[in-house]
């Protein structure tokens, strides 16, 4: 089993990357002296998969377990779940020592682990991200949350998992359009820090598509390496981690404006980072065949790259919605190059607005 070392002193944490994981999460909830109380929490498509594994593996290490399960999609990051699980974290006379484990994708993560930041003030929390988005974005660095009726993420808190479990083998019960969507983060990488990696994908698109697994293994942790260096430097977003956001400006709020339905998160984060790119092209910071370069590997890789359904004036107004807002300015994270991004809060409204226009038509 692979393992990449997420740094955060006492709060430091491995995620281990294999294969047929479940046994090892047992072992390491019995080596960290965790209570034998968990809640493991699913949404429903990962449930009608992997329930009779873990039921079958947590009787037989004689687990007292709560499985819980969520509806599928973003609409389940709502305060209704999160008292839910409350609700029967309390019915099962959970405690401190006990542990929550997310089994799932990133909505999973997100909800389970804000409720695990919160319960009796934080309770263990162990991360099993079964999509290719989850596990090299959202099961790395601690960030939780649920959505508001007025935007995305709004309400949540840093808070680190004891562990992160990837287990590869869940890629192969994906269809290929939650691979695509897991691209989206996977492109970032190599866009904001490592032109190799870049390289590497545009190299590897059929590999990558078909599901070889030595080739997926390699993107997977790479990816998790840079996010978990990143992160290791700026546990809370104070500086270095707001790189992370490339795409993620104009994403939120292409998700937003379409109600969380017609795109996934890393479809969107796609479209956002074409955005970005152009932004960047307008303003001087790259050439065109910088960004026609990061667009035909979307493009190959069979990703979005124009917001159908949406409206200028509605995403312009949903940007200024977003966590990254201070003090009126919108924080952009724009190319310098590949493997070279900085932030800037000037960007013309002007440039903004021509730039989504494109990205809509």
């Amino acid at each position: 089993m692979e393992k990449v070392r997420v740094e955060l002193g006492e709060n430091s944490y491995n995620i281990c990357i294999g294969e047929k994981v479940v046994e090892e999460i047992i072992k390491f909830v019995e080596a960290s002296n965790f209570s034998k109380k968990v809640l493991i929490v699913m949404d429903e498509n990962i449930f009608k998969i992997y329930m009779r594994l873990l039921r079958k593996i947590f009787i037989r290490y004689n687990v007292n377990f709560e499985i819980e399960v969520i509806p599928a999609g973003e609409t389940s990051k709502n305060i209704h779940e999160v008292e839910r699980l409350y609700t029967c974290a309390i019915e099962s006379n959970m405690d401190r020592k006990s542990v929550i484990i997310a089994v799932g994708g990133g909505v999973v993560g997100d909800l389970a682990g804000f409720v695990a930041a919160t319960f009796l003030r934080g309770v263990n929390f162990i991360q099993v991200p079964t999509t290719l988005l989850a596990q090299v974005d959202s099961s790395v660095g601690g960030k939780t949350a649920i959505n508001h009726p007025l935007g995305k993420n709004l309400i949540g808190a840093f808070y680190q998992p004891k562990a992160v479990f990837i287990d590869l083998t869940t890629l192969r019960t994906l269809p290929l359009r939650e691979i695509k969507a897991g691209l989206g983060e996977v492109v970032k990488y190599g866009v904001i820090c490592d032109e190799k990696f870049f390289n590497y994908l545009e190299q590897n698109i059929e590999g990558i598509l078909g599901g070889n697994v030595e080739v997926l293994k390699h993107i997977v942790k790479r990816s998790c390496e840079i996010k978990a260096a990143i992160v290791s430097r700026d546990e809370k977003e104070s500086g270095l981690r707001k790189i992370l956001n490339f795409g993620h400006t104009i994403a939120h709020a292409v998700e937003e404006e379409t109600a969380y339905i017609k795109y996934s998160h890393g479809e969107a984060v796609a479209i956002g980072m074409i955005g970005a790119a152009l932004i960047s092209q307008k303003l001087g910071y790259v050439d065109a065949a910088k960004v026609a370069r990061l667009k035909n590997l979307i493009e190959k890789f069979g990703m979005y790259t124009h917001a159908e359904g949406c409206n200028v004036e509605g995403i312009y107004k949903e940007l200024f919605r977003d966590k990254k807002v201070i003090g009126g300015k919108l924080n952009w994270v724009l190319m310098k190059d590949f493997g070279k991004v900085e932030i800037f809060d000037n960007v013309p409204e002007k440039i903004v607005k021509e730039t989504l226009n494109e990205i809509i038509s």
